[in-house]
């Protein structure tokens, strides 16, 4: 990896991630405790729940994003160690398969409780003490995965698309707070989790051909847009996506 930006202006911000003890989530709050902020983070995984806070020293509450009132009682304990959250990273989000065939009612709401509906609770949750505070920055992580018309997830790649339409309406009600709401896409990112269970030779190669650069796509580049837009240096970036994709759309 080659050196990364510094940003001193999130030395001592209080930066909330969710699914932070797996994947593009543990490598934003590796990176936030990088920089000296004061970084907390939801999962509900408990095991590696505690080995990224033994590494990083940053507090957790385990948390099942679908429970929403669970989601407001963890952000309350947590901002209760680190202070009131002037940054939120809403990064949970499970690509699961399916066919559109089985897709059931029950099944189709649990995967917008999964991947949609406790990013804006969790806005909800903490614009109170940004605006108290005179300002914030919200980073919501979406998916080129429907852009690119991706298939064999429909549920998922609905509520990815919503993230969007989420970023820019939350961007215009919370602007007038300082609070700057945005949008970081991935394309295809080499999580432990892809590896294991989608990355074949032959589909890497193919993904290769439909990008722009060679290269196959570290998590650490995903959270270097999101340290960007976390910190001061982006203070006029809102109701925007910016892509980490390899040139894949």
């Amino acid at each position: 990896m080659p050196d990364f930006a510094t940003y001193p202006s999130l030395k001592d911000t209080a930066v909330l991630v969710t699914g932070g003890a797996s994947g593009i989530g543990r490598s934003t709050v590796k990176a936030f405790a990088a920089q000296g902020a004061r970084v907390a983070f939801l999962d509900r995984d408990a095991q590696n729940a505690t080995a990224v806070t033994a590494e990083t020293g940053a507090p957790h509450a385990l948390c099942d994003l679908r429970d929403i009132d669970q989601v407001r009682v963890s952000i309350q304990t947590l901002a209760a160690q680190t202070g009131p959250f002037r940054v939120l990273v809403n990064n949970a989000a499970r690509d699961d398969r399916h066919d559109w065939r089985d897709v059931t009612p029950d099944y189709w709401d649990e995967r917008m409780n999964t991947n949609l509906r406790h990013m804006f609770f969790a806005m909800q949750a903490v614009a109170p003490g940004m605006i108290d505070a005179g300002g914030g920055s919200v980073i919501n992580l979406g998916s080129n995965s429907w852009w690119e018309a991706v298939g064999n997830f429909p549920a998922y790649a609905t509520a990815k698309a919503a993230v969007h339409g989420l970023t820019r309406t939350m961007a215009r009600d919370l602007g007038q707070h300082r609070i700057r709401v945005n949008t970081v896409v991935p394309g295809w990112i080499m999580t432990d989790r892809q590896k294991e269970l989608w990355a074949t030779p032959e589909s890497l190669e193919a993904h290769r051909q439909n990008q722009c650069l060679p290269d196959l796509i570290d998590p650490a580049y995903v959270t270097r847009m999101v340290l960007f837009l976390a910190s001061d240096d982006a203070a006029m970036c809102t109701a925007s996506n910016y892509m980490v994709d390899a040139g894949s759309i």
